[in-house]
C-alpha cells in the first residue's frame, strides 16, 4: 500500500513538528513509514522550509495544489474549516492535499486516516484503491 501524506501547517512550523505529527499518526494507526509515497499540501506552502525538509528526509516528492485544484476534494472531506478557508481558500488543506496526490499518482483515492490535528499543523493520509491499498 501507498500512503499520500496531506499536509497543512502555520508559517515556519519546524520540520521536527511535521516528522513527529507523521510518525505518530503512522504510528497510532499501525502503519509503515515506508509505506509513504509522497507529501502534499497547498501551493501557498511551496516555500515552507518544514515541509521541504521532511520530503527530503523521507525521500519522497513533496507536491503543491492550488486552492482550485484543492476544493474538487471538498464533498469528501471529514471536517470543513471556515478558518481553512479564510486562509487559503480551501475548506481542508490537509485532507484535500492527500486526496489530490493520491488521486494523481495512483487513481481513485479514499482517507486512510482523517485529519490529525496539532498545534500548528494537520496532516491526513491517503490511498488509492481498493479499502486498505
Amino acid at each position: 500500500m501507498q500512503l499520500f501524506v496531506g499536509l497543512g501547517c502555520r508559517r515556519g512550523c519546524p520540520v521536527d513538528t511535521l516528522g513527529n505529527l507523521l510518525e505518530h499518526t503512522l504510528k497510532a494507526h499501525g502503519l509503515p513509514l515506508a509505506a509513504v509515497a509522497g507529501l502534499a499540501s497547498i501551493d501557498l506552502k511551496r516555500d515552507e522550509p518544514g515541509l521541504i525538509q521532511l520530503a527530503s528526509r523521507l525521500g519522497v516528492p513533496v507536491v503543491f495544489f492550488s486552492a482550485a485544484q484543492l476544493s474538487a476534494f471538498e464533498p469528501r472531506l471529514s471536517h470543513r474549516s471556515d478558518v481553512a478557508f479564510a486562509h487559503s481558500g480551501c475548506y481542508g488543506v490537509a485532507e484535500s492535499a492527500a486526496l489530490a496526490l493520491a488521486e494523481q499518482v495512483a487513481g481513485p483515492a479514499h482517507l486512510q486516516v482523517t485529519r490529525t490535528l496539532h498545534a500548528d499543523a494537520t496532516l491526513a493520509l491517503a490511498s488509492a484503491g481498493g479499502i486498505g491499498g
